[in-house]
């Protein structure tokens, strides 16, 4: 693994996808004075994650049906 001018360094998935660490989250990084961690930051917002994704979808909808006709769809009525 190589650092780049940036400072960048890509996490491998396998090691992300053991980690939790998802697309878009915030980390901290911990310096012991030998070895650098790299943890989720303890949250600095109380919205959480599914928080956050509902209010990114919250208006886009574009069907105007009410929730019983939807509801009437579902059950095939």
């Amino acid at each position: 693994m190589r650092i780049t001018s940036k400072g960048q360094v890509t996490i491998p998935a396998d090691i992300r996808e053991r980690a939790g660490l998802l697309p878009n989250t915030e980390v901290d990084f911990e310096f012991d004075g030998k070895v650098v961690r790299i943890v989720p930051a303890t949250s600095r917002t109380k919205e959480s994650r599914g928080a956050r994704l509902v209010a990114q979808l919250r208006g886009r909808g574009d069907v105007a049906m009410s929730t019983d006709a939807i509801m009437a769809l579902t059950r095939d009525e």
